[in-house]
């Protein structure tokens, strides 16, 4: 067994939950019925593990069947990464119909002409996405399998999902994508976060959207005839006006899960008593960043407690329609930045 094969086992093994240690061995297969049979898996993890380790070293286990056991975990637990979308653009006529076995040769060969030392993984899924794991070397050094980069593309549509990608291998990875699903280019569309589904439901608008029939108007208190009713029914109808507003701004179902909402200024300071700042060649810069496990719940909670005021910032509203998440205003108005191809 190769000498970086039992790190790299471990550390993949630490990654597992107790509870889900024993599914995912099952869907590995790599241990036999008996031994999987002989682990009591209501032990210790140290002890598991110990007994994993020694099955493994017994069955002759190699770097490509830890690759297989760390797919298996990060397809079950994909929220554990932070995810980038970027979007292919100027397909070929047979795009839509690329199937798996062509795109993996493509893609395999392409980066391996780039570059001597990559180890590649492949894995399809059950929702026609295919898991990708890129361990990168360079001409002169094995593949570092400790931080790999995924890649998770999701078949006949111009969507990839990319977690733990630096800079040096992004033109590589982006030729081999490119080449690979038959398009021009590929670029980021500044939408980020550790919900891989709910950044697919976005893009590819998989979730109940709201539909405006009117520009929401800010609420004024109505006038009750009946005085004596007394303030617990005027603060009810509000609540029922805010709940309404809210649905009418983010649709009345679950919202993707997001963690983050990034706006960065590049504007003109402009205040006529502060000549300083006003009188600046330069663009004023700052960033406001939103964060909560769930941003948008957070925000469509805030609009029905009265808390945020209404109607909401299309900057905030548009955050589902748009499927961004990162933004730059300018003078010429809210944009997105322009990024590299990964």
């Amino acid at each position: 067994m190769e000498d970086s094969v039992i790190p790299f086992l471990e550390k993949t093994l630490q990654r597992i939950p107790s509870s889900s240690l024993k599914s995912i061995l099952n869907e590995w297969g790599f241990l036999t019925a008996q031994q999987l049979q002989d682990l009591h898996f209501q032990q210790s993890k140290h002890i598991l593990h110990n007994k994993v380790l020694a099955f493994c070293e017994e069955n002759g286990m190699r770097i490509r069947h830890v690759i297989q056991l760390d797919m298996i975990y990060n397809c079950e637990y994909p929220n554990k990464r932070n995810w980038s979308v970027y979007q292919f653009s100027g397909q070929e006529d047979d795009a839509l119909v690329l199937n798996m076995t062509e795109f993996s040769q493509k893609f395999k060969v392409n980066l391996k002409d780039l570059l001597r030392h990559v180890s590649i993984g492949m894995k399809k899924c059950e929702d026609d996405a295919v898991w990708i794991r890129v361990a990168w070397g360079d001409n002169f050094t094995k593949p570092n399998q400790f931080k790999p980069t995924y890649v998770v593309y999701q078949l006949q549509t111009p969507y990839v999902f990319i977690s733990n990608l630096n800079v040096k291998h992004r033109p590589l990875l982006s030729q081999a994508l490119v080449i690979a699903t038959k398009h021009d280019e590929i670029k980021e569309i500044q939408l980020r976060g550790r919900c891989l589904k709910s950044l697919k439901d976005l893009v590819l608008r998989r979730y109940k959207q709201s539909f405006q029939t009117y520009q929401p108007k800010p609420l004024q208190e109505r006038h009750c005839p009946e005085r004596d009713q007394g303030i617990v029914h005027e603060h009810a109808k509000r609540l029922a006006d805010l709940k309404e507003v809210a649905t009418q701004t983010f649709g009345d179902g679950p919202l993707p899960k997001l963690e983050t909402a990034v706006f960065k200024l590049e504007t003109k300071f402009k205040d006529p008593e502060n000549r300083i700042l006003t009188n600046r060649p330069e663009p004023f810069r700052c960033a406001v960043k939103f964060s909560s496990p769930s941003f948008l719940e957070s925000l469509k909670s805030l609009v029905t407690l009265g808390v945020a005021s209404t109607p909401v910032s299309p900057l905030l509203s548009s955050i589902p329609q748009k499927a961004r998440n990162h933004f730059v205003i300018s003078e010429r108005g809210p944009g997105v930045p322009s990024t590299p191809a990964p």
